[in-house]
């Protein structure tokens, strides 16, 4: 990795945010007309809001996926050949955490099924980053990726998962998982791994 491949990583991850936080929140704006960033109506100004909101949930992501990275090479060293059934063990422990932090915060009589709704979701988009990863790679891409998806998701989204509004837990939750979805599928392009 050098500084060209990280700006450019960077730079797109950036992107990536804003733009899906800019469809998000135009599709819960349409769907819901009271939606609005601080009281204001004015769609442009949201527009604007919502751009560099996802610029942020961008950045968040870059910073996590670089922590991860060097997690996981650290630990492989650490653990060595109990690594992958650590993260098995992260990955169930961070959905069940997503399920009791919107138990814990959920105001509405069906925390149940909205924690269990979240955590699913989480889960399955995770999946299908997964299968499409080690379609791309090789199949030891499975764990760390569905590791990656699940739990890089949930911890960056924790002051969303505290929210009691479907609004705020999909503002935040989605333009994170299409970031860290758009730099774990384009991390082996960047460093030229060969698909074996």
């Amino acid at each position: 990795m050098n500084l060209k491949k990280w700006f450019y990583l960077f730079w797109t991850t950036l992107l990536t945010g804003g733009i899906s936080a800019v469809i998000i929140g135009m599709v819960l704006r349409f769907t819901d007309k009271d939606i609005a960033v601080a009281g204001l109506g004015d769609i442009s100004f949201n527009f604007l809001t919502m751009f560099l909101g996802g610029l942020m949930f961008g950045a968040v992501s870059q910073m996590a996926f670089f922590a991860y990275l060097t997690v996981n090479y650290i630990f492989k060293g650490v653990f060595r050949s109990y690594w992958t059934l650590v993260q098995v063990g992260i990955i169930i422990i961070t959905l069940f955490e997503a399920a009791y932090l919107r138990i814990l915060y959920d105001q509405s009589g069906d925390e149940i099924l909205s924690a269990v709704t979240v955590s699913v979701l989480v889960l399955l988009g995770a999946l299908a980053v997964t299968l499409w990863k080690v379609r791309l790679t090789n199949k030891s891409a499975f764990i760390p990726t569905l590791l990656w998806m699940t739990a890089g998701t949930i911890l960056a989204s924790i002051p969303g998962l505290q929210q009691h509004t479907a609004v705020a837990i999909l503002f935040t939750l989605v333009p994170i998982f299409c970031c860290n979805a758009w730099q774990i599928l384009q991390l082996h392009r960047i460093l030229n791994t060969p698909k074996s």
